[in-house]
């Protein structure tokens, strides 16, 4: 079953068209959400993310949009699918409607719809012992701005970039902005560990405004020991690095092993990823 503003239907019932502006020109935003048991991770992070962004593309946010109300419909999606005592994925989607050309209708109205799906993993893990591989992805480049880092329908360069990545046997690729600097993987944020330095790249270089970045960060910002710094990252800097991984909401970390010639180790990202375990026990 489908959530679609508030009413359950039957994916084959659907309401969009072809019609609607999120598939004919990309307006729209979507946030992927964990939830376990009915608990909704960093759920708070997520809505105002979605609120900043709607903001930023000039969407008319409906007075009903509170925290409150669309984490009730998304329980109540998840109800309707039998999976609220269980571990699934989120698509909430928020998109203007329908009408218009470039420029909205005037009738045109923001529209949600919830999709959900199981997931298999509760909580994080990381399997050390699987290879995951890297390059760069260099056929197309992210412009740094405010529209770079939200979470729009509008993926094309994700899309493409995947396509290549199974096309050459890597488990993803990373991304570089206009100015050569390598902004985040393709699904999610990176982190560069040089001893006791973390790098992860400003969000001013076009990455991702990514939820568990912020998460990651503030699990950093803890250890007196380290020396925890955002700030753009060359693609030579990564065959130096002693580890390097991705970040992402519904994978938690994840762990490169081999990018080109270089192997790198997971220990530094096996200890952030039981202290986000920690920190999620902590909260439910």
């Amino acid at each position: 079953m489908i959530n679609f503003n508030g009413n359950l239907v039957a994916e084959s019932n659907s309401k969009l068209t072809s019609e609607n502006r999120g598939y004919k020109y990309g307006d729209a935003l979507f946030e992927t959400l964990k939830v376990v048991n009915g608990k909704i991770f960093f759920w708070e992070d997520h809505y105002f993310r979605l609120m900043a962004s709607m903001r930023i593309m000039r969407m008319d946010i409906p007075m009903n949009f509170t925290m409150e109300f669309l984490e009730a419909e998304i329980l109540k999606t998840l109800e309707a699918n039998t999976l609220i005592d269980a571990s699934a994925r989120i698509r909430l989607n928020v998109d203007r409607g329908e009408g218009g050309k470039y420029l909205p209708d005037e009738n045109s109205k923001v529209n949600f719809n919830i999709v959900v799906e199981p997931h298999n993993n509760p909580f994080y893990t990381i399997d050390a012992d699987k290879p995951y591989v890297v390059d760069l992805y260099k056929d197309f480049f992210m412009a740094p701005g405010l529209l770079s880092g939200l979470k729009s329908n509008n993926k094309s360069l994700q899309v493409i970039g995947s396509v290549y990545a199974k096309e050459n046997d890597f488990d993803n690729c990373l991304v570089l902005n206009t100015n050569k600097n390598v902004i985040e993987a393709l699904n999610g944020n990176l982190f560069l560990v040089k001893g006791d330095k973390i790098k992860t790249p400003p969000l001013e270089d076009g990455c991702l405004k990514g939820v568990m970045r912020k998460q990651v960060l503030e699990i950093l910002s803890k250890d007196v020991n380290l020396y925890v710094e955002e700030t753009s990252i060359s693609p030579f800097e990564l065959q130096k690095a002693d580890e390097l991984f991705i970040t992402n909401v519904i994978k938690g970390i994840v762990p490169i092993s081999k990018y080109r010639k270089k192997n790198y180790g997971s220990d530094f990202a096996q200890k952030v990823v039981g202290k986000l375990n920690a920190k999620l026990r902590l909260m439910s």
